[in-house]
């Protein structure tokens, strides 16, 4: 199964696309699964397939070995001339998000370790903050260091902050959090709680990335499908 690490030096290409209607979500899924199973690209690692929950759309973390693969891939007459038309067919909204995992936390349990595979029960937050390029590094590190408090939060299993490289669909520089929990219902509570009733640390983080950020959309996902290269 993928894991989600520093270590790896992998380019980590997130593929976000959202949709209106629950029957082109299973449309989506039915392609990129197709996608997935006949992938044989030079430089390929792996895809993860995920649902759209409280939101239709999908979401697809890709391993690749680096920049230059990646670029093969989109510059082939597959991708350009039947992957993007089909999927525009069907979507609302893509965007491409070639990034680098900078930052990585989990709770105790976990041991430091995030994986990500259908065969687990995450319940798993996709957020994406656009920022100024000179900003960009100062909020990386409120979104990682800054929260070192969630593994107090019940329900919390994981996070990791995605640095953005690169993006088709998206303008300027961005950050991504990919945050794992064990249930919609403590996700929700986290993410509802009144700021007033935050922890000091939190109110603190939480309005100091309000004040860098340009603009942020988040969505929650099951994992359906994975595949890794030589399966």
């Amino acid at each position: 199964m993928p894991i989600i690490s520093t270590d790896d030096n992998y380019l980590t290409v997130l593929n976000l696309f959202t949709t209106d209607t629950p029957e082109h979500q299973d449309q989506l899924l039915t392609e990129m699964g197709k996608i997935v199973n006949a992938a044989a690209y030079e430089g390929w690692i792996s895809s993860t397939v995920h649902a759209g929950q409280d939101s239709c759309g999908t979401a697809n973390l890709i391993q690749w070995r680096s920049g230059e693969d990646l670029e093969k891939r989109y510059a082939g007459e597959e991708f350009r001339h039947r992957t993007l038309p089909v999927f525009r067919e069907i979507t609302t909204a893509i965007r491409l998000l070639q990034n680098e995992i900078v930052f990585t936390q989990t709770h105790p349990d976990l041991k430091g370790r995030i994986e990500v595979s259908p065969d687990r029960d995450d319940y798993t937050a996709i957020e994406v903050h656009r920022v100024a390029e000179a900003d960009q590094a100062d909020l990386i590190k409120l979104l990682g260091e800054g929260q070192h408090w969630l593994v107090d939060v019940p329900g919390y299993r994981s996070h990791a902050v995605f640095k953005g490289l690169r993006a088709m669909f998206v303008e300027g520089a961005f950050a991504v959090v990919y945050s794992q929990w064990d249930s919609k219902e403590s996700y929700d509570a986290f993410r509802g709680r009144p700021h007033a009733d935050k922890p000091e640390a939190r109110r603190a983080n939480d309005e100091r990335i309000a004040e860098l950020t340009i603009d942020s959309d988040s969505n929650t996902y099951r994992v359906v499908h994975t595949r890794a290269a030589g399966e």
